[in-house]
């Protein structure tokens, strides 16, 4: 039986992180210590100590990577990805737990990492390969084929602290990639660069590791660029591994998760009124830009009242309410002593990434409300609508991304 790659047994990562007594984590300028020294003079100089407090970016984290195998590391900010990588390509050393790797490991973590600003593209090639534990004749095999994937021809003379953040990116992933290194490991930094540079550089990680058995690591919030690229996935949550398995099943694990939001999940025993919710469910469904909602919910009726129907408004981070859904507009919920269950399938527009409220309404009209349960659950939508979007959706511009399609009229050309 092969022996994996990459194992992980009970891996844990503590940083102590220190707060200075008596600033009662406010930031302190420079005003503030002049005049703490001038308050302080003729008086009797109090030694001020720094509180220390754990913070495990990692714990007890355990998995194992066959080769060839390409796995994405996704979660939320925060989650631990990054200081996973940092602790398997030995930047950093764990707190505790081990690792095993075979073969030699290729990282491209932050844009510029193992580039020297004064030192021009064509020695930084050198450079980051010997770093890499390439020879200098290994290095000049490859020269070629590097300069041609980073497209820097024009800049291979001109040292790299002239160069932008995307021409880093290139140069940086074209060595990692091309010096052939048994494990490639790549974090968020292919963001940098333009559409057409990541769809380049996604092909060459999946080329790779298909016709050349090599080892993907690939860490990103692009969803999409993950299920295309990845077989398998890791799902982490504030230092702990959550799930791993089928690409499919942990992003949508990770969709699904609602950090930070008030749950998928509400309920009340008896409603307020004579008619309202006891339960209501979502589950986000599909892929951008066509997800759907599920909701699923429960209604209670305790007295006598009149044929209600229900509406759900879907609101913003900002607290904006951008639509609403009325499945049924005719009065459907009559009187009637039980509690009763129903679904409501959404189809969504295409929604900027952004954190969702729902709220859940029923009446006989909107001028008569019988039960308001405003913003009661949420869900998240992690990935652009558009297609090789590599820029922030900012809301000035709209929350919704509709279809279009563009047609050059050859008259006019």
């Amino acid at each position: 039986m092969p022996q994996p790659i990459i194992k992980v047994d009970h891996l844990s990562k503590k940083f102590m992180i220190q707060h200075e007594a008596g600033a009662g984590g406010r930031y302190t300028s420079l005003r503030d210590v002049i005049s703490d020294r001038v308050r302080g003079i003729g008086k009797k100089k109090e030694q001020t100590r720094a509180k220390e407090e754990e913070f495990w970016a990692l714990h007890d984290v355990s998995f194992e990577v066959e080769q060839g195998d390409r796995v994405g590391i996704i979660g939320r900010n925060g989650a631990g990805k990054s200081t996973l990588l940092k602790v398997l390509s030995q930047i950093t050393e764990p707190s505790s737990g081990s690792i095993r790797i075979k073969g030699r490991v290729a990282s491209l973590l932050e844009v510029g990492t193992g580039f020297h600003p004064e030192l021009t593209g064509r020695e930084n090639i050198f450079l980051n390969g010997a770093i890499l534990g390439m020879s200098r004749a290994e290095i000049k095999r490859k020269f070629d084929e590097i300069v041609a994937f980073a497209e820097t021809e024009k800049f291979l003379d001109t040292p790299v602290k002239r160069y932008s953040s995307g021409m880093y990116v290139r140069l940086a992933f074209a060595v990692a990639a091309h010096l052939e290194p048994e494990i490639l490991v790549v974090d968020e930094v292919l963001a940098v660069g333009d559409s057409e540079f990541q769809k380049k550089c996604l092909g060459k990680m999946e080329e790779v590791s298909m016709n050349q058995g090599r080892t993907v690591l690939f860490v990103s919030h692009n969803m999409a660029a993950i299920e295309n690229l990845c077989k398998r996935a890791l799902l982490f949550d504030r230092g702990l591994l959550v799930k791993e398995g089928r690409v499919g099943d942990v992003t949508m694990a990770y969709q699904q998760s609602y950090a930070g939001i008030k749950g998928n999940v509400w309920n009340r025993i008896i409603p307020l009124g004579n008619l309202g919710f006891t339960s209501v469910e979502v589950l986000i469904q599909g892929n951008q830009p066509a997800y759907e909602l599920k909701i699923k919910f429960k209604v209670l009726s305790k007295e006598r009242h009149k044929k209600a129907f229900v509406a759900f408004d879907i609101s913003n981070s900002l607290g904006i309410t951008i639509m609403q859904a009325l499945p049924v507009l005719d009065p459907f919920i009559d009187f009637e002593a039980s509690e009763r269950s129903y679904s409501v399938t959404i189809k969504l527009p295409p929604l900027i990434p952004d954190r969702y409220l729902i709220s859940a309404w029923c009446g006989p009209h909107f001028s008569e409300t019988l039960s308001w349960e405003k913003e009661i659950i949420g869900f998240e939508i992690i990935d652009s609508p558009t297609v090789g979007r590599n820029f922030p959706h900012v809301i000035n511009n709209g929350f919704i991304v509709p279809e279009s399609n563009l047609i050059a009229n050859e008259k006019d050309i």
